[in-house]
């Protein structure tokens, strides 16, 4: 299928009234897997940075965020309160199923879940990702308001890679470029072709019902479109920042260099820090030298197997005092904590897609060092803003940081080279466009039968 992929831009703000922002006539409900004061993932704040921004705008836009175990539920409903804002609510859901990402729990669907977007009656319904939700929502969406617009936004490649949306391999973490059933059977044994098939036909017909797709990546685009997405209903759309402050740079002395390092993020084998340590361990000390340093920000290293974790220690070990372990942080704290960083790093050995980092990392002026594949190659560009090392290679990125350590001018001469990314308002406008088109556009579609569907998932 050819593939006709939109790269939307911000446009031009709508004119305020003298009370605030013009007063749209729509409706939108944004539904996320999880709400960023419980799950601080990329995918959560770009949800709600989009919500805070079309209510900015002057759409009335609600936020149903997931929420599950260990938060309790409050009642006999699924529907909870946050008691933060009236526009906001979560959705227990904790009965789900991740192989066919399907929400076995059709009876909250149907009693609560459809109550709660009757009531709202949403002109659109944005869904920000189904994990945990499961696809039957959907279908409930197009089944109860058949005249609503459904709009997608992929964060990953969850519908198409059952090892957790990485499309990488399970067995020695090699590169994914494609999936079948047989290719996908040869990573879990235990699966039949046939299950993955079925796996494949039920997310391809549940995503099938929406109106529009968005990646924040063109690379991710590319991908689903190539999985079977309709190509020209599928927009590309970086997601928006709201940071109040931008964080000036470091201050250096006399003769001092850029030399300080830092990674952001999960300490999970796809993250790529073990490459990290590897390469830091090989920079010649000579060239290291008292004031170079690398500083680790992330957690979750305990939750990780076990001989990764001993992977782990070992390279800490050789890495010795080069090395600073910072613990975990929230986002709000990322403008002090990038006061005493130079450079950032993203050894991820996985495609990525548009991580929140990069977009962080180039508001506050700082160059990347990363790996030279999937949306990390697509958003940092080599020589220009940042440096690319080949994935997986502690042998390469050790040569890049040499050559970060050494090139008293690059660092001044890739700041120069960045584009400061997009905000939260320029992003949610963006949306409102399109919004606005699909209400134009879009001619009703026929929906399945609430049986079938759980028929599919049986």
């Amino acid at each position: 299928m050819k593939s006709a992929l939109l790269s939307s831009k911000p446009q031009v703000p709508d004119e305020p009234t003298q009370d605030g922002p013009r007063k749209e006539d729509l409706r939108v409900l944004v539904v996320s897997h999880g709400h960023p004061s419980l799950s601080l993932g990329g995918g959560e704040v770009a949800s709600h940075n989009l919500h805070k921004g079309l209510n900015a705008l002057g759409v009335t836009s609600r936020y149903l965020a997931r929420v599950a175990h260990p938060v309790p539920r409050h009642g006999a409903s699924a529907l909870m309160s946050l008691r933060q804002k009236s526009d906001e609510i979560l959705y227990h859901a904790d009965d789900y199923d991740h192989f066919l990402m399907s929400n076995r729990n059709t009876d909250d669907i149907r009693k609560d879940f459809l109550r709660f977007v009757r009531d709202v009656k949403p002109d659109v319904v944005h869904f920000h990702h189904i994990l945990g939700l499961g696809l039957e929502m959907i279908f409930a969406v197009r089944d109860a308001l058949p005249d609503a617009r459904i709009v997608i936004t992929f964060h990953e490649f969850l519908a198409i890679c059952h090892h957790h949306g990485q499309m990488v391999k399970t067995r020695g973490m090699k590169l994914c470029n494609r999936a079948s059933p047989t290719d996908c059977h040869a990573c879990f044994p235990e699966i039949s072709p046939a299950r993955f098939l079925r796996r494949e036909r039920f997310a391809q017909s549940m995503l099938g019902l929406a109106d529009h797709y968005i990646s924040p990546s063109h690379f991710l685009a590319e991908r689903y479109v190539s999985w079977g997405i309709d190509g020209t209903r599928m927009s590309v759309i970086e997601n928006g920042l709201d940071i109040p402050e931008q964080a000036p740079p470091r201050p250096l002395a006399a003769g001092g260099r850029r030399s300080s390092f830092a990674f952001f993020g999960q300490m999970t084998p796809y993250k790529g820090v073990d490459v990290l340590l590897d390469a830091v361990g090989r920079v010649p000390e000579r060239l290291w030298g008292e004031d170079a340093r690398l500083m680790i920000f992330g957690g979750n290293l305990e939750r990780q197997p076990d001989d990764y974790q001993l992977k782990m220690a070992a390279l800490v070990e050789k890495a010795g005092d080069r090395v600073r372990f910072c613990g975990s942080y929230q986002n709000p704290e990322m403008p002090r904590l990038m006061r005493s960083v130079d450079w950032l790093i993203m050894p991820s050995v996985w495609w990525e897609n548009s991580p929140i980092v990069i977009q962080e990392s180039f508001f506050h002026g700082r160059p990347l060092i990363s790996s030279n594949i999937g949306g990390m190659a697509e958003k940092i560009r080599d020589g220009v803003d940042g440096l690319h090392f080949r994935a997986g290679s502690a042998e390469d990125l050790a040569d890049r940081l040499c050559e970060a350590l050494s090139d008293a001018t690059l660092w001044d001469q890739l700041r120069a080279g960045i584009k400061p990314p997009g905000d939260y308002l320029g992003f949610a406008r963006t949306h409102l466009d399109l919004y606005r088109r699909l209400r134009e556009q879009r001619q009703p579609q026929p929906a399945a039968s609430a049986e079938a569907v759980v028929a599919r998932t049986a």
